[in-house]
């Protein structure tokens, strides 16, 4: 094996970040910041991150787009949230995390080095995949690996099988094992499941199976580290399923499911380590690994269905207990960080920003910088963002490595709904475009390119389709819409041979409601609210809470707020819910609250008085809203079909919400109705009459955004799935 010096890490790494965007002055100023807290008799936290986009040519493994964007959201995360010294943290990408290369790095710079209560992270993003188990640790006799930049199939692979040089989940138990200390977390962002494509996404997971075995090279790595570590066989396979060597090991992915590859706007990541990252950088407390890998989790999963992370302790310990990383946080939640200042201009990642609310950090929106207490320290104006990288003006001097918090995000006007445009839809797609180009806010495209929030397409059986448990089987050659992981949007689809133009206008009325459902999430703001709201859900008649959501940043600080319930609750249709609303405010609050069905249909449950008079979304400073309440409504909020999820959004202003209430009176006047919640037969008006209410009008924004103000506004968000 090549041996290579630290001096060649360093430099490796500090070429990886240079392709990033990174130089090597800035890598040495951040190094300079933080050996101050290194020469403090502190931890020692190393970390090496492996990314693999770009497989060697003559492979034949398809490459993937978000695995080395990964390594720099991680990167980002662990030096300015948990104080990692960049020159600590080497960075493996493509052509760099060969087998080779990957498994001298892991011996140099994590085995080597760490000693014991020093902190080691290990993190790979790349195909999966599963060779055969001598040992046959699982029943289907196969050992999940890490595919390196110079894996490769077999020759006349499938119709005939052979040796593969993966790095075996085997190997990585003796790896972790060398290391003198227990604070190891090991993060892996790939699968072991399917391969390919799924509707708009990439599966990270390469074909694996019985005809694929370890190499030559593999089983004799795995001897020299047995005699090494003074370690029989009997034991080491004893040892091995009992569960990890060391620490904790969080997966992406159900070792029978997918890890997606997943574009989120402009750029790609993994589902899972962009989801970890942001819930990381926006976590108040020192929150055990334990909850915080289930919340992410359920994060993971609204975003794509196809995935649930896990999370495995070291048998006979409490790390489950420990902080994530085994390190407790001294900095603040935030948004975003400074990166780079030169002259009025800094450079800006914004890797604590919510996805769904992306498109609001493009321009215009002003983040505050804040001290190590959260105390404002000055301010910057967006002016452009391309991925997670943004350039912004300092509207006062701020330091390089500032965390910033947001203080106004800028929706823009013109947001649209992005529909895909799936290759099921053969010699129709141009009529679909055509058809799909002509509504209002709706913009079709082709697939693979970027990310989109639906697709169009076909139902056939040839594609790896999902049908939500409970939903009926659309007929073949049905036209519909789906997710980007090709999960079936209840009620979307008709009869077989339908045309595209006559589904896109059978469409019409859902696909306005699945825009404004869009529209209204962008203001989603749970983590940057300065308001004090909390809601709950219990079933009527019970007392467990089943769902909750709180403003983090609006709570008392001299108190942990509550933590969420880790996991996504299932109802079952017919069941009686209620909501418990709180303003613990000074000030009063005007509310709005949103149902979304599976099929993305949306109903207003608040207000409901439609001919009362004085403001019917008035909820006074100090009080409590029960929904529905048995002394003044008389109606019930039932779960219902379409079985799937279900999210119920709420909206708090300090500002009435003239607009909005009017437009929904002029519904409910049409309806007859003077009481009762609503059907938004035009949900993409309402949403907009909604945000401009929201509107902040401060001169910060351009003409064609809409500014709201995180400390004027809370907009949170409850899901539950319907059984």
């Amino acid at each position: 094996m090549v041996r290579i010096k630290r001096r060649q890490f360093l430099q490796g790494a500090g070429a990886s970040l240079a392709a990033l965007g990174w130089n090597q002055l800035q890598i040495a100023n951040l190094g300079d910041r933080y050996g101050k807290v290194l020469a403090q008799g502190t931890p020692r936290k190393l970390a090496l991150l492996v990314g693999v986009n770009e497989y060697f040519r003559d492979s034949n493994i398809p490459p993937l787009a978000g695995c080395v964007t990964d390594t720099e959201l991680q990167f980002q995360l662990l030096v300015h949230r948990f104080g990692f010294n960049p020159r600590d943290i080497v960075i493996l990408s493509d052509r760099q995390a060969t087998r080779d290369g990957i498994l001298t790095a892991f011996e140099e710079h994590l085995i080597k080095q760490a000693k014991p209560g020093d902190v080691v992270a290990f993190h790979f993003s790349g195909h999966g995949s599963r060779v055969v188990d001598p040992d046959n640790d699982h029943p289907d006799g196969l050992n999940s690996t890490l595919v390196p930049s110079d894996g490769q199939f077999p020759p006349d692979f499938p119709r005939k099988g052979g040796d593969v040089n993966d790095i075996s989940g085997h190997t990585l138990f003796l790896l972790m094992s060398a290391l003198q200390t227990e604070n190891v977390t090991l993060v892996l962002d790939s699968c072991h499941s399917g391969g390919g494509t799924r509707g708009n996404l990439q599966v990270r997971s390469r074909a694996g199976g019985p005809q694929l075995l370890m190499s030559e090279a593999e089983l004799v790595y795995q001897e020299q580290w047995l005699s090494k570590l003074g370690l029989p066989q009997a034991d080491f396979i004893q040892q091995r399923r009992k569960g990890i060597a060391r620490g904790v090991a969080i997966a992406s992915a159900k070792r029978d499911q997918f890890a997606a590859d997943y574009p989120f706007g402009d750029f790609f990541a993994g589902a899972f380590t962009y989801t970890l990252t942001q819930y990381l950088w926006q976590q108040p407390i020192d929150e055990p690994v334990s909850s915080a890998i289930p919340n992410v989790a359920r994060a993971t999963t609204q975003i794509y269905s196809g995935q649930e992370p896990q999370i495995e302790v070291q048998p006979d310990r409490s790390h489950g207990a420990q902080p994530v990383y085994f390190i407790s946080k001294p900095t603040p939640p935030a948004e975003a960080v400074i990166t780079n200042v030169s002259g009025s201009q800094a450079e800006v990642w914004l890797g604590g920003v919510d996805p769904r609310s992306l498109d609001a950090f493009q321009r215009d929106a002003i983040l505050t910088a804040v001290n190590a207490q959260g105390e404002s320290q000055g301010l910057i104006k967006l002016l452009s963002r391309q991925g997670l990288s943004g350039r912004g003006e300092l509207l006062q001097p701020i330091e390089s490595g500032s965390l910033l918090q947001e203080q106004t995000r800028a929706i823009p006007q013109e947001a649209s709904l992005k529909i895909g445009l799936s290759d099921t839809l053969g010699n129709q797609t141009d009529a679909a475009r055509q058809a799909l180009g002509g509504l209002n806010r709706i913009e079709p495209l082709a697939l693979g390119q970027q990310e989109v929030h639906y697709i169009l397409g076909r139902f056939t059986p040839e594609q790896p389709i999902v049908v939500p448990g409970g939903t009926a089987t659309p007929a073949n050659n049905s036209l519909g819409l789906f997710s980007q992981g090709l999960e079936v949007i209840p009620g979307s689809f008709g009869v077989a041979n339908e045309s595209a133009s006559d589904a896109v206008t059978r469409l019409q009325a859902k696909l306005r409601s699945l825009l404004a459902a869009r529209l209204v999430k962008l203001a989603l703001n749970p983590s940057s609210s300065r308001l004090n709201l909390g809601v709950t859900m219990t079933p009527v008649g019970q007392s467990q809470i089943v769902a909750s959501s709180f403003t983090v940043r609006g709570t008392s600080s001299t108190a942990a707020p509550p933590q969420p319930r880790p996991g996504v609750r299932q109802l079952s249709t017919g069941t009686a819910i209620e909501f418990q609303i709180e303003n613990q405010e000074s000030r009063d609050l005007h509310l709005s609250i949103l149902v979304i069905d599976a099929g993305g249909d949306m109903a207003v449950i608040f207000p409901n008085q439609w001919t009362a008079t004085g403001d019917a979304t008035l909820l006074e400073a100090g009080e409590r809203l029960q929904l529905p309440d048995p002394n003044r409504d008389d109606f019930q909020l039932v779960t219902q079909e379409p079985k799937g999820t279900t999210e119920v959004l709420v909206v708090a202003s300090t500002q009435p919400l003239d607009a909005a209430l009017r437009s929904l009176q002029s519904l409910a006047a049409e309806a007859n109705q003077t009481r009762g919640p609503v059907g938004l037969s035009q949900p993409d008006q309402v949403v907009d009459n909604l945000l401009q209410d929201l509107t902040t009008r401060s001169g910060t924004a351009g003409p064609s955004e809409m500014t709201l103000d995180a400390s004027q506004l809370a907009a949170l968000s409850i899901t539950f799935d319907v059984i």
